[in-house]
């Protein structure tokens, strides 16, 4: 057995969790630079508001409803996540963290412990509530798929209070004629207009067909474990995830500026910058990186003629996680590209070709004791930077933004709540009403 849980509103849950007076107002959270929506409250869904709406487009709509709008606050966000995953963690044999506000977990000889599944779901949706304030809905059932699809109908519907478990063909069934098709995970826009065109319009429909008709009309074998999954017989199992046992096989680290750039040193200081994040990631997970890209981007809607984005891949000649030895390739791979007099908008970085940290081929001419010693180097900086906050120390090019202070590639964050809680500058504040005690002499 699988279960899927899925945090609601995950963004807007965080900000409620620090701001309780928000629980039951319509609330928004925007992109980065405040450029959509891309978090939404049931009662801001209610108010005609869609996902990814352009933030201006809607504005007065949002001022003329008292909607409270905040930006991106990313790396509260990703601590909540992570108190989540943690919690779960601790609960079942195995997790795979599908995205920030997804998981997977593996339930397999969980009924010998806990008996009835949805009454221990029932439990895990308290304990996550109880200690992170985030409310979760989870779907059980035999296959990754249809626990994702339960957990959709588990949300939609509110008399199965946030878990719905598909322990039997009358509940499977029932579960597959509520979902549209387009709504079927692993099933796209193009796929669903040509079901459509078909006369298959529910999960139910697609779950009716043959494996022989899936492998000639979505994609061959991909299609056939598609509707085998939505049959009840299990194709997945838990994959690779950041958080997880095993290792992502890529790690990309990318954003919009605030403005467009134009002079070298903001750019160079921008990819510095996504070179570092990315370096961490990469350690974090030991592993090392022999393939790395750099791009960057123009304003498409700007005045300037195409092409609009320029990258370049570099082979390292020896696979590293040195962040100075990263900076140092990336300082190359724009060198490449720059364009003088151009103004860029965006730019990022991407680690292919990913090893295992020492397990790399060497280079032949560089001392053993070199290479541990800028591991160790590694080691010390990202053990500062978890104690006293990321960048806290870090190499000047890269300006890493902290705090207030900003630097000129920076996002715009104008409704930003504080980190609560991982930069003690932004601890929350508790103000008491009412008189004070006097202080003992």
């Amino acid at each position: 057995m699988f279960a899927l849980v899925d945090c609601n509103n995950f963004y807007v849950s965080c900000e409620r969790a620090f701001q309780p007076h928000l629980e039951g107002k319509p609330v928004v959270v925007l992109s980065n630079n405040d450029g959509c929506l891309i978090s939404r409250s049931a009662e801001a869904k209610a108010l005609g508001l869609r996902m990814g709406e352009p933030y201006f487009q809607v504005k007065d709509q949002l001022q003329r409803h008292q909607v409270r709008v905040f930006s991106s606050n990313y790396a509260l966000y990703g601590d909540m996540s992570g108190r989540v995953m943690h919690y779960l963690s601790s609960r079942v044999p195995d997790v795979e963290v599908y995205s920030i506000d997804e998981a997977f977990l593996d339930l397999r000889g969980m009924e010998r412990y806990h008996g009835n599944l949805a009454a221990f779901a029932q439990t895990l949706r308290q304990q996550v509530r109880k200690r992170t304030h985030i409310p979760v809905c989870i779907g059980i059932a035999p296959t990754k798929t249809l626990a994702k699809l339960a957990n959709r109908v588990a949300k939609k519907v509110p008399t199965l209070n946030g878990v719905l478990y598909l322990d039997s063909e009358p509940r499977r069934q029932w579960a597959l004629a509520q979902v549209p098709v387009e709504d079927v995970w692993g099933i796209g826009q193009q796929y669903a207009t040509k079901l459509h065109a078909q006369g298959i319009t529910t999960a139910a429909h697609l779950a009716a067909m043959s494996e022989g008709w899936a492998r000639k009309h979505l994609g061959g074998v991909v299609g056939a474990r598609l509707v085998r999954e939505l049959q009840g017989v299990p194709c997945l199992t838990l994959a690779p995830s950041e958080d997880g046992t095993l290792a992502r096989q890529s790690i990309a680290c990318t954003r919009t500026f605030g403005k467009p750039l134009s002079a070298y040193p903001d750019v160079l200081g921008a990819v510095a910058a996504f070179t570092t994040r990315a370096a961490e990631k990469l350690r974090r997970q030991h592993s090392a990186v022999h393939l790395l890209t750099v791009f960057i981007s123009k304003n498409r809607f700007g005045t300037e003629p195409p092409p609009y984005t320029f990258s370049t891949t570099l082979q390292l000649p020896v696979a590293t996680s040195d962040t100075a030895e990263l900076i140092r390739y990336a300082r190359t791979a724009l060198k490449r590209l720059w364009l003088p007099n151009t103004q860029f908008k965006k730019a990022g970085v991407i680690f292919d070709g990913l090893e295992a940290a020492g397990q790399q081929q060497l280079s032949l001419f560089e001392p053993t004791a070199k290479i541990k010693q800028r591991d160790r180097l590694m080691a010390d900086l990202d053990q500062l930077n978890t104690r006293y906050g990321t960048g806290t120390v870090g190499f000047a090019v890269a300006q890493v933004y902290k705090g207030a202070a900003g630097v000129e590639w920076a996002g715009r964050q104008q409704q930003r709540t504080p980190a609560y809680t991982t930069n003690f500058e932004e601890l929350w504040h508790i103000q008491m009403d009412g008189p004070r005690l006097p202080r003992r002499p």
